[in-house]
């Protein structure tokens, strides 16, 4: 029975995501973004470039819309923030990117990992 009820199931949802996929097609936006994505692949293709070298062009037309987008395609991503910590036993400075730092390790296992994340410093 449970795979009848499963049957069931899956073609109830597959009835209202016809009914929702109808209604997007429907929708003039919709119909509008469609065309456009068309007119640009073609485009892409009379001219021999890919969706990199669009975002290229677009990074040159106006470097604060695609330039975040080409950053992304090329796998980089953001630097963590700076922390520096301050122990106030031995007024020693250490400034990381990263949690896996020696010092830090040392002073954790030595003061308790509570107390050095209390000495990070704004």
């Amino acid at each position: 029975m449970a795979k009848i009820n499963d049957y069931y199931q899956k073609k109830q949802l597959m009835e209202k995501l016809t009914e929702e996929l109808r209604q997007l097609e429907q929708d003039q936006a919709l119909k509008s973004e469609l065309e456009f994505e068309d007119k640009v692949r073609a485009l892409m293709k009379e001219y021999d470039k890919s969706p990199k070298d669009v975002l290229q062009v677009l990074s040159a037309i106006d470097p604060s819309v695609a330039g975040a987008k080409v950053e992304a395609a090329t796998g980089s991503r953001a630097k963590r923030p700076l922390k520096t910590y301050k122990n106030p036993h031995t007024g020693e400075v250490v400034k990381t990117r990263g949690g896996n730092h020696k010092t830090l390790n040392e002073w954790r296992e030595q003061y308790g990992k509570e107390a050095v994340q209390s000495w990070q410093q704004d």
